[in-house]
């Protein structure tokens, strides 16, 4: 079983930055796989960024440019940085982790932009 234990989040304005962090709360072997999610009243679950372990990345397209995810391995850590976040950035943002052909969940954080 792998716990995610996330931070980060919260209220900005149009054009600031956030972190999301999200650690395995286990002291395991670094998960082949960690990234974000998010999902929007009414819309679906949507990739946001995930990056393997040996540090290959996918991004969705609404984000490319202005997010960037990276992760430490030796505390099994991964990082969410966002830049000039937009009102339709708001969601709520959940942190995956992909781990022998099973899916794990974070509790997931509240991203809201105000224009």
């Amino acid at each position: 079983q792998v716990h995610l234990v996330e931070s980060g989040g919260g209220l900005v304005q149009t054009g600031e930055s956030l972190r999301l962090s999200c650690a395995v709360a286990e002291g395991i072997r670094p998960i082949f796989r960690m990234g974000w999610y998010r999902q929007a009243p009414g819309k679906q679950r949507e990739l946001v960024a995930d990056i393997s372990n040996r540090g290959s990345t996918r991004y969705g397209d609404s984000v490319k440019g202005r997010f960037s995810i990276s992760r430490d391995n030796l505390r099994n850590t991964v990082y969410l940085q966002m830049n000039n976040l937009k009102p339709e950035d708001t969601a709520v943002y959940y942190c995956n982790a992909y781990e022998l052909q099973r899916d794990y969940w974070g509790q997931g954080t509240q991203v809201t932009v105000s224009s």
